[in-house]
């Protein structure tokens, strides 16, 4: 009896020092990351599949599946039946009381104000670059939800232990009014770390370039741009309907929200699935609710109440007033750098400063067209304006 005893004792010190080295070599202690069984169209195998990979080849997970069993794998189970809505309440109540510290869902309901980041594998020089944002909504409207993303992108690379994560806008509507009031923040002492495009004349507006070639670790966009480049960065060469690279949608963030739940999507495939799952596991361990209160809290000290109510759109001056173009000079010089959504009102209020001026579309984006000679006084009214 003693022997056996003393085999009993010898088996668990065995099994607690290898979980002991197992935590060391993944830095420090699993993170349990429940994961919904069901929905996907690629089939319930997919999903299992992603967590054995998981399991298989990041020691920083412990993947939890949440739904209806899939034989032949020996993973951790919540069983519900094989319907979302009880998928769902399973994983919303296990999260809520512990039984996981993070979540991977192919769906999951968001209020306004929540948005998620997701990191793509840039085809160019094989670097990992995050999308702020692909899914939820940060803001309703486009300004705020654009400077809201890029605090985020930049709270979930800090998540991620990058330290001072570079940041590009891309050039979609808005860019350039949310450019310039990051720029604002960081000159009242927000730590943005502006990048730069790879393209010659450079600058943190991004094309496409800089996305394939991820210039970049945050690309600043819009959600629905989000998942669009989400979606073709994982499944650009499989003809859509199965997601083959990168970590997935990513995990969300938002003023007060404080779970750190990821969204896959309904055609992500094995890799993807086991990518979200470790992505999630590090949000969790980085303490990423807490850096979004940090960072929310050092860009309003630096003015970001300020600059979202300037963001908010209101009629100007310029829509108002019934304004004639004064008469036609011809058009030697460009100026750079207006939202493609504020490009009317701005050659608007030239015409009001007496100078000549048309917009036009550049390879870079909007352009003010104008005579050389009045460029000058044309930059100092626009500067005043808002509108550079």
């Amino acid at each position: 009896m003693e022997a056996e005893a003393m085999t009993g004792i010898k088996k668990l010190v065995g099994e607690s020092l290898a979980e002991i080295i197992g935590a060391a070599k993944a830095g420090g202690p699993k993170v349990r990351v429940g994961l919904m069984a069901a929905g996907s169209e690629l089939g319930s195998e997919e999903l299992a599949k992603g967590a054995k990979l998981a399991l298989e080849t990041y020691g920083s997970v412990t993947p939890v599946m949440i739904g209806p069993r899939v034989p032949g794998y020996d993973l951790e189970w919540l069983e519900t039946g094989d319907c979302e809505a009880d998928i769902s309440a399973a994983l919303e109540s296990a999260l809520k009381d512990g039984r996981i510290a993070g979540a991977v869902a192919l769906h999951f309901p968001f209020p306004l104000g929540v948005a998620t980041v997701g990191r793509v594998m840039t085809p160019a020089r094989g670097r990992a670059m995050l999308l702020a944002s692909t899914t939820g909504t940060s803001a309703a409207s486009r300004g705020e939800a654009m400077l809201r993303n890029a605090v985020y992108g930049i709270a979930a690379a800090k998540a991620l232990g990058v330290g001072e994560p570079t940041v590009g806008i891309l050039n979609v509507d808005t860019a350039q009014p949310v450019f310039r009031a990051l720029s604002r923040l960081a000159e009242r002492g927000y730590g943005v770390k502006f990048g730069s495009s790879v393209r010659r004349d450079g600058g943190a507006v991004l094309r496409g370039n800089d996305i394939l070639a991820g210039a970049v670790d945050v690309c600043v966009t819009d959600t629905l741009t989000g998942n669009v480049l989400m979606k073709m960065f994982s499944a650009f060469n499989t003809g859509g309907s199965y997601e083959a690279t990168g970590w997935g949608y990513g995990p969300s963030c938002g003023e007060g929200w404080k779970n750190v739940v990821s969204i896959i999507s309904r055609a992500s495939g094995a890799a993807v699935i086991a990518g979200a799952l470790s992505f999630t596991a590090s949000a969790v361990k980085g303490g990423l609710p807490d850096k979004v209160a940090a960072e929310l809290a050092a860009a309003r000290k630096a003015g970001l109440d300020e600059e979202i109510a300037a963001l908010t759109p209101k009629a100007s001056a310029a829509e108002e007033e019934n304004v004639k173009a004064p008469p036609a000079e011809p058009t030697d010089e460009e100026l750079h750098g207006v939202d493609v959504l504020e490009i009317e009102n701005a050659v608007k209020t030239l015409w009001k400063a007496g100078i000549y001026a048309e917009s036009a579309m550049g390879c870079t984006g909007p352009v003010v067209k104008l005579p050389a000679k009045h460029a000058e006084k044309a930059r100092n009214a626009l500067k005043k304006h808002g509108y550079l």
